[in-house]
């Protein structure tokens, strides 16, 4: 799929996301944030690595807080509390492995 025929969906509260990629073991999603948008804290059995492909971002991950700008990185263990704060619009870049089932309106 290309990204042009991706459907962005719109999250709200400053959110979008686009569903780039995924098959059963690997999905990659595209993520938009405004300025002030949260990534509400969270957790899920899957592992994530995120890269920060623009913007500013506070992010939290097990209950330490980092600032993270564009060319950086970060992972998530499974079931690991993480979220973040969008300081400066911009773009996060996600893999998750399994795919999200929920992102897909599938159970999981």
């Amino acid at each position: 799929m290309t990204a042009k025929r991706a459907p962005k969906e719109d999250l709200g509260e400053g959110i979008s996301r686009q569903i780039l990629g995924y098959g059963p073991d690997l999905m990659i999603v595209k993520v938009w944030f405004e300025e002030g948008a949260i990534g509400q804290v969270h957790d899920h059995r899957h592992s994530q690595s995120s890269y920060v492909e623009s913007g500013r971002f506070e992010v939290l991950i097990d209950g330490e807080k980092r600032v993270l700008e564009a060319g950086d990185s970060f992972y998530v263990a499974p079931h690991l509390d993480h979220g973040a704060v969008c300081l400066q619009p911009g773009v996060l870049i996600d893999t998750f492995s399994p795919a999200r089932e929920d992102f897909l309106g599938q159970e999981g």
